[in-house]
């Protein structure tokens, strides 16, 4: 697998995800942009830094599925729990992580059909409403992750 992730950054990537951070905990504001994005908050397995992170999901019943071919996701274990903000709502979420061929496939295809901005950000071509099969393959030869989050309710 390369090491050189396939999708792009914008410019000001940096700039953005820190307004991102801000409108995504604050309930009210936090309506337009978390209704496809979720912030999570990881700590570096290596470096012990908390990251905040937003990051695009889709629902799949009570789930949250996200997936990145950066680095940070590298940090996400199956059997973590991690603290996340949905909504404006600081709560804790299981991870199921996918770093196998058909795992990242899948779960890229789904948020792929779902959502058209990450399909584009991650160069996933979506025709018909399916997404390109070699370009789910090539995402996941790049060093794509996906992983389930599954909210505690408590």
């Amino acid at each position: 697998m390369s090491n050189q992730p396939r999708a792009q950054t914008l410019r000001f990537q940096g700039a953005v995800n820190r307004v991102m951070r801000t409108l995504l905990r604050l309930p009210v504001l936090s309506r337009g942009p978390g209704r496809r994005l979720v912030l999570l908050e990881i700590v570096g397995r290596r470096s012990g830094k908390r990251l905040e992170i937003p990051v695009a999901y889709t629902r799949q019943g009570d789930d949250l599925l996200v997936g990145t071919p950066f680095a940070w996701g590298r940090n996400l274990r199956t059997g973590d729990v991690i603290d996340l903000v949905l909504l404006g709502k600081k709560q804790q979420a299981d991870v199921t992580a996918f770093t196998d061929r058909d795992g990242v496939i899948d779960a890229y295809a789904v948020m792929c059909r779902d959502n058209r901005a990450f399909a584009n950000f991650n160069k996933v071509r979506v025709t018909g409403g399916e997404p390109d099969a070699a370009d789910l393959e090539a995402a996941w030869k790049s060093g794509a992750r996906a992983f389930r989050l599954t909210p505690r309710h408590e």
